[in-house]
């Protein structure tokens, strides 16, 4: 990590994926703590349902961003609370926009529409989109320990795949008060403010700043192991991600086996890794010989993640 506070990091947001099981969430913990010791404000946040961050930082973490060392924040955010708290937003707003006769319908509705399988994702995605925007003005960097590459993948387009959607039900319900106040008072008195039209409106604007924000400032920092089966998967999302126009960062090859133990398989395999990663470059990293949680052990691993 060569850059200075006052420049600010090379990446202000740093996303950290891969398969399950290859030790993203240590590397994560490990780079925000090296962004940290060189002066940044850092907020480490995982969105892996997994919820393994404050093991390895040996701190217990919740929904709001607690201090972990000097300059480094972290926080674990509840994929049901999230949902929870959106819903009665929602329900907030449509008191204000329908018919109380209406409401028992619609919050049916909402209840419904929060055990939909989207649905975490989705409120997870909308609280990392609030921990963005505070980038820049709270934290000079954030760190994002993201679910396995498939979650990684869909969280990452998630604002540029809502935008359209939110503008269609904005349009829809911008003819629907059209056609109300049209019904009620033909050339009458001012239409009120509709708030669900507003949120709708919020919302797109919010996505698109996000999705630009997302390829103008955001760099996904991929992690793999030395094995042919997870090579593959590895592959397919350095596509998928270079296709939808993300910055990849060199990826990081991690525990490596010393010498002999490492076997002719795993060489045969590290060996491919790297020259199917030439281009981006690749961080090998060796296994450890304890599990890298806390403070110290997190630096001495940070220590190995700078390209070479």
């Amino acid at each position: 990590m060569t850059e200075s506070a006052n420049d600010g990091p090379a990446a202000p947001i740093t996303f950290v994926g891969g398969k399950g099981g290859v030790g993203k969430t240590t590397l994560a913990a490990a780079h925000a703590l090296a962004l940290a010791d060189a002066g940044h404000r850092v907020l480490v946040v995982s969105t892996d349902p997994a919820h393994s961050l404050g093991d390895a930082l040996e701190v217990p973490l919740g929904d709001e961003p607690v201090q972990v060392a000097p300059n480094l924040w972290a926080a674990e955010p509840d994929a049901d609370t999230a949902v929870r708290r959106r819903i009665a937003q929602v329900a907030r707003d449509a008191e204000r926009a329908v018919p109380p006769e209406v409401m028992p319908a619609v919050r049916r509705h909402l209840e419904q529409a929060g055990a939909s399988p989207g649905m975490a994702e989705s409120a997870l995605a909308d609280l990392l989109v609030d921990r963005m925007e505070e980038v820049g003005r709270r934290w000079d960097a954030l760190v994002v320990d993201s679910a396995p590459t498939g979650h990684l993948l869909r969280l990452l387009n998630l604002p540029a795949l809502l935008t359209p959607w939110v503008v269609g039900l904005a349009r829809q319900r911008e003819r629907a008060r059209r056609a109300e106040a049209f019904a009620d008072v033909v050339g009458g008195s001012e239409e009120e403010a509709d708030p669900l039209t507003e949120r709708l409106h919020a919302r797109r604007h919010r996505l698109e700043r996000a999705a630009e924000r997302l390829r103008r400032d955001a760099q996904v920092r991929l992690v793999t192991l030395p094995r042919r089966m997870v090579l593959a998967e590895t592959a397919r999302a350095v596509e998928q991600l270079t296709g939808a126009g993300f910055r990849l960062a060199p990826v990081v090859v991690n525990q490596i086996p010393p010498g002999e133990a490492a076997g002719p398989d795993t060489a045969e395999a590290l060996a491919a890794t790297r020259e199917r990663f030439a281009r981006l470059g690749t961080v090998e990293v060796p296994l450890q010989d304890a599990e890298p949680t806390g403070p110290e052990r997190l630096r001495r691993l940070a220590a190995l993640l700078a390209p070479r």
